[in-house]
């Protein structure tokens, strides 16, 4: 990912709301790459019910953003995801989050069991 022009803030560096987008777009990705998230017409979606932060370094336009992203806990209809964001070419994180996903019937928005697919997806990249 990368850094945009309007996501630096008053102090010259990337506002922390973006951060929280990097995640969820990471998370994401990851999920609609693997074909176990149709965002428009699939019967499951992720509702986000917890999130956290912790700053290390500042990132600010115009850096390059790699996240890397693990799955903590796995549960019937819920996943715990750890994102860490890295600036380009640096091996300590500029900073590591966490959110959590229920997912819910996309009509009766009640939580629903994860799917096989998604949860064979989600268990590749699990930590041990």
């Amino acid at each position: 990912m990368t850094t945009r022009w309007h996501d630096n803030d008053i102090y010259g560096h990337v506002n922390n709301v973006v951060y929280y987008s990097f995640f969820d777009t990471a998370v994401n990705r990851f999920l609609i790459d693997r074909g176990v998230l149709d965002i428009h017409g699939g019967a499951e979606i992720g509702l986000v019910v917890e999130t956290g932060c912790r700053y290390f370094q500042p990132l600010a336009f115009p850096d390059d953003v790699t996240a890397g992203i693990g799955v903590a806990h796995l549960g019937r209809s819920s996943v715990r995801y750890e994102i860490g964001l890295f600036r380009a070419g640096e091996d300590l994180p500029a900073a590591e989050g966490f959110f959590v996903h229920v997912y819910v019937d996309r009509q009766t928005r009640r939580p629903a069991p994860l799917s096989d697919g998604l949860r064979a997806a989600l268990a590749a990249i699990q930590f041990r």
